[in-house]
């Protein structure tokens, strides 16, 4: 059977290029990079190099990037350091409802230490009102975490005008913001939106999992996050892997060079696959913003129906999608965003989320499209409430 992979926003599968750029960093060139001779040398030009790719993709200075085991990790770090490192002037954290939870659940623990969290709702589109974050601001507030594009709806944020309303507000305020769903799909430079953290993942644009970056701003106050050696600037302890990071720098690459072709592909496909679904399947919910919206996201709701049994049946048709963010996979409990978005229980565990990749075609949408309504009338069909919905609805 053909496979047919349409779940980028949770990974994406690694290039050729990039493991081959890897391999020798897997093998012969195994040195420490920071020991001084020549295996040692060796690692720490290729660290460098790779620092300097990623720097690139998102407009950033070198020396202000610095590597992490992934987004998580990042993100972590932003919120942790920075809470750590102000303490003095404030315990007041800005974010968002619909965040990944490598930064809800962060924030939570925040809490739980004494800081208290803002969490801001959004309206029905997944949108953050810029005004909501400037009437929140307090005398306390230390920071704002907004993330650049959400990962299960893909609406895209107001990023710069939150970043430019917060320093008229309060120079002082640190601006963070999770663009592991938005480097390498869409152009992101930190001038431009302004913010002083921002927090990558290698595996989200074709590179090897387990490795990231966060992006610091000269001069912005944070704690380091892991102690031990003077790796990174003495910011970040450990042993570099060298190997991720020089993939990931090759996926960087890769993705600026190719950035706008993708782009324009990837927004055809993703429009097509939006209208043939809304077109033919009734009852059929577009979740997300119809255009402030990442060029390869579509999630939909499909009412009567739950979508961990869609899932299955996609899959034995030989397509794998997902009915949210992958971190929540083993939950029960449906998604903190699309309830966030208004979306009532029932609907909500009935989400379809398809991501697009560089290597889908027309032909696989056409496929999604073959094979999806037939799904959803199966198992509306086998579902005591579809007969239900149909008669309240005439009844309207």
């Amino acid at each position: 059977m053909n496979r047919i992979y349409m779940d980028h926003a949770g990974t994406t599968p690694m290039r050729s290029e990039v493991l081959e750029a890897m391999l020798p960093y897997l093998t012969e060139k195994f040195g420490n990079a920071s020991t001084i001779y020549s295996y040692g040398r060796e690692a720490k030009k290729a660290l460098e190099d790779s620092r300097e790719k990623v720097a690139q993709l998102i407009g950033a200075n070198t020396k202000e990037i610095y590597f992490t085991s992934g987004g998580t990790e990042s993100d972590n770090w932003a919120l942790r350091g920075v809470a750590a490192a102000n303490i003095k002037k404030g315990k007041h954290i800005i974010t968002s409802a619909i965040e990944h939870h490598a930064v809800l659940h962060t924030c939570q623990a925040l809490e739980r230490q004494g800081f208290k969290i803002t969490f801001l709702p959004v309206d029905e589109h997944g949108l953050v009102n810029v005004e909501d974050v400037v009437n929140a601001i307090t005398d306390e507030t230390i920071m704002v975490s907004i993330m650049h594009a959400n990962n299960e709806i893909g609406t895209i944020q107001p990023i710069k005008e939150i970043g430019k309303a917060i320093k008229r507000e309060k120079k002082d305020i640190v601006f963070h913001t999770d663009a592991v769903q938005t480097v390498g799909k869409i152009p992101v430079d930190v001038d431009d939106l302004g913010v002083d953290l921002l927090s990558i993942s290698a595996h989200k644009i074709y590179g090897p999992k387990g490795v990231g970056a966060l992006y610091i701003r000269k001069g912005t106050k944070i704690l380091q996050f892991m102690t031990g050696g003077a790796q990174e600037g003495n910011r970040r302890a450990g042993t570099e892997n060298i190997p991720g990071i020089v993939g990931f720098g090759k996926a960087a690459e890769l993705a600026k060079t190719e950035l706008k072709e993708q782009y324009d592909k990837l927004i055809v496909l993703r429009d097509k696959l939006i209208k043939g679904i809304m077109d033919n399947i009734p009852y059929t919910r577009l979740n997300g913003h119809p255009a402030l919206r990442l060029p390869h996201n579509v999630n939909v709701s499909f009412e009567f129906i739950e979508g961990e049994s869609m899932l299955l049946n996609l899959d034995m048709k030989g397509i794998c999608a997902s009915s949210g963010s992958a971190c929540t996979s083993g939950s029960l409990d449906p998604s903190h965003v699309l309830l966030a978005i208004g979306l009532p229980h029932e609907i909500a565990h009935g989400s379809l989320r398809l991501t697009l990749g560089r290597d889908n075609t027309e032909q696989d949408v056409d496929y999604v499209l073959e094979v999806l309504p037939g799904i959803v009338n199966k198992l509306r069909e086998m579902s005591p409430l579809f007969a239900e919905g149909k008669e309240q609805a005439k009844n309207v």
